[in-house]
């Protein structure tokens, strides 16, 4: 039998260890952005029976420079046909006198909770 859950299944509450995928710009800083591409860590239970994911990296190479992140998402957000995402909003570190934001929605996992 097999217990894989593919990305069109539909699954009612949550999924044990669903990452998220990202694709994102920051905000315009010094005149340019970075591309932010990011995987989560998986979920961490909250108290309120949902969940969040702790993520961290680099953005994209652009204009000389690099920053870097360290952000959790905001709690899981049902969108239908038993799938969730995240909403996250965060900043980078500041390099080169300046640091970008970082908000959006990731793709869909997995889970209604």
């Amino acid at each position: 039998m097999n217990n894989k859950i593919g990305k069109d299944d539909f699954v009612q509450g949550f999924v044990p260890n669903h990452t998220h995928g990202s694709v994102d710009y920051t905000s315009v800083a010094d005149g340019h952005v970075h591309q932010c591409l990011d995987v989560t860590h998986p979920p961490t239970r909250t108290n309120d029976g949902s969940h969040v994911h702790y993520t961290e990296g680099y953005v994209v190479f652009e204009d000389g420079h690099t920053h870097y992140y360290k952000a959790y998402s905001g709690p899981a957000i049902p969108v239908g046909n038993g799938m969730h995402v995240h909403y996250y909003d965060f900043y980078t570190t500041e390099n080169d006198s300046h640091r970008h934001r970082v908000k959006g929605v990731d793709q869909p996992a997995p889970g209604t909770e």
